[in-house]
């Protein structure tokens, strides 16, 4: 006996199809690659490491590679008090980083001085930088800061990306 086999539409290929727009491809590979460069100044740093071990394991999330250059770096995770001596090394590393950059004040100090009122300590790193996400405490628990970098991936997938590149020129347009 010999089978025939039918020839035409194959309905199992519409499971295999994607569409979907650019911004949102390119956003969503974004979102997955985010690179924090922890910005450690005191006890909140010991809660952004406990962040990346094993029991909150932040690679869940595609952020395992903590970058401590900040040309390799996409998010500023400030951690701990910021003085004033420290908030021109943290404005330069700021700087250093390439667009798009992102900044998490991560605990009390780093958002508002916490509990120190004093001529030395910085009463929030939003004087010197923008930041995007406060987390809150002292030091704030691994998961709240997990909670911030999901509430970042979000705002990452929201972004316009194709509209912010730079068009040419009138001179590259001519020629």
């Amino acid at each position: 006996m010999q089978s025939t086999a039918e020839i035409g539409y194959d309905s199992r290929l519409e499971t295999d199809v994607i569409a979907t727009r650019l911004d949102a491809a390119l956003n969503w590979f974004r979102k997955n690659s985010l690179w924090p460069m922890p910005m450690g100044l005191a006890c909140c740093a010991i809660e952004l490491m406990g962040t990346g071990a094993s029991r909150f394991d932040i690679s869940r999330f595609g952020m395992e590679v903590m970058r401590f250059s900040p040309r390799q770096s996409d998010v500023m995770i400030v951690a701990g008090t910021v003085t004033y001596k420290m908030a021109t090394a943290v404005k330069r590393i700021y700087d250093q980083m390439a667009e798009p950059k992102w900044v998490i004040a991560m605990g009390a100090c780093a958002s508002t001085g916490g509990m120190y009122r004093s001529y030395a300590v910085l009463q929030g790193v939003d004087n010197v930088i923008p930041v995007d996400f406060y987390v809150a405490g002292c030091p704030p628990r691994p998961e709240a800061l997990l909670d911030a970098l999901m509430k970042l991936q979000q705002k990452v997938m929201k972004e316009p990306l194709l509209a912010t590149l730079k068009q040419p020129g009138p001179a590259l347009a001519q020629n």
